[in-house]
């Protein structure tokens, strides 16, 4: 793989809702969902009990398009404009890199690209333009 873009929709509590919408509407499939819940725990930032059932990240495929989904970390809440993010997919940390550091130029940088427990380089960064994308690099950690 190159590199890849996807849409990523940000949901304030109601993905689940969402996917089930999506799945009859377009005839999706779904491919992978996870629960904040089912997230390995952080101790220093504890999971509230009614935020365990939110979906943390999501797959579908509509055709030949995945589009993603995530319920807003607890707490946080999207704002319209905010819900549609771009997620661009890498397998290259030197690319992931370059890329991260080009749209951050003059724009704002929201989470910093690093390791993650899902991946070896992840970060989210909204460009001078306003759009907002998720720095995704595949691979092992």
């Amino acid at each position: 793989m190159n590199m890849r873009l996807s849409p990523y929709l940000m949901m304030n509590g109601n993905a689940k809702e969402a996917i089930e919408f999506y799945e009859k509407a377009l005839d999706a499939k779904i491919l992978f969902t996870q629960t904040f819940g089912e997230m390995p725990e952080n101790p220093e930032f504890p999971l509230q009990e009614e935020a365990k059932e939110l979906v943390s990240h999501a797959m579908v495929k509509v055709g030949e398009t995945d589009l993603m989904f995530s319920d807003t970390f607890p707490g946080q809440m999207s704002q319209t404009g905010d819900q549609v993010t771009i997620c661009l997919s890498t397998d290259d940390i030197e690319k992931s890199t370059k890329i991260f550091e080009a749209l951050s130029e003059k724009g704002q940088v929201k989470m910093p690209l690093q390791e993650a427990f899902f991946s070896p380089a992840y970060g989210i960064v909204t460009d001078k333009f306003g759009i907002t994308f998720q720095i995704y690099t595949e691979g092992q950690k």
